[in-house]
């Protein structure tokens, strides 16, 4: 099946977007609007999640009603930006198991380097999501997701904030299955492969390490 792109323009997410492109947001109010926006797209991206019909006792009566069934979710966060993503997903699916992979930008190839991956050992019967603030040359999303797919997982998204039409096109020539979910497609790249307009550097507006 082949991968969609979703750019999710709810007004709120478009709000909460304009706040932190803006260069004086502090770190601790970027933070927590990173988390909100992973929330919101989460809501998105999970809308195709499977449904069973379960018997539950209401104060009234007794009624049949809906509730999640089949496969559970896993979320994956690349790190490090990618970890200012999971907080908001688990505050909606406190169930989803996470995994982690590390990945540096060489800064003189930019092309992706593990460095860490730990996976839960059910991940294979999981649907993922992959996570990260910046999708901008896609090297680092598109290796991601070869990992994940190397483990066995068969339905995998990858959620981004904000995503350049470069990264865009990486991650489906790789992974053309693979649907992508964001809040904004900016106009492109500069020479130091940083997404633009942007919001900087994802990772260093987090965690304060700029």
């Amino acid at each position: 099946m082949e991968g969609k792109v979703h750019v999710l323009d709810h007004p709120l997410l478009q709000h909460k977007l304009t706040i932190l492109r803006n260069k004086d947001t502090g770190v601790k109010e970027f933070r927590e609007i990173v988390s909100e926006i992973a929330m919101l797209e989460c809501y998105e991206a999970t809308r195709d999640l499977q449904l069973e019909d379960v018997e539950v006792e209401t104060p009234i009566t007794t009624g049949t009603f809906k509730a999640l069934s089949g496969k559970k979710l896993a979320i994956v966060p690349i790190l490090r930006a990618g970890l200012g993503m999971v907080d908001g997903i688990l505050n909606l699916i406190p169930s989803a198991k996470v995994g982690h992979i590390g990945l540096y930008r060489d800064p003189e190839t930019h092309l992706p380097v593990e460095y860490y991956c730990k996976m839960p050992p059910d991940i294979a019967e999981r649907d993922v999501i992959v996570l990260d603030p910046m999708l901008a040359t896609g090297g680092s999303a598109a290796a991601a997701v070869t990992f994940i797919k190397g483990y066995g997982c068969k339905s995998v998204k990858l959620m981004n904030i904000i995503a350049a039409p470069e990264g865009i096109a990486a991650v489906q020539k790789d992974h053309p299955d693979v649907d992508i979910y964001v809040a904004a497609v900016d106009q492109g790249l500069n020479d130091h492969a940083y997404i633009v307009p942007g919001l900087g550097d994802a990772g260093d507006r987090i965690f304060g390490t700029k």
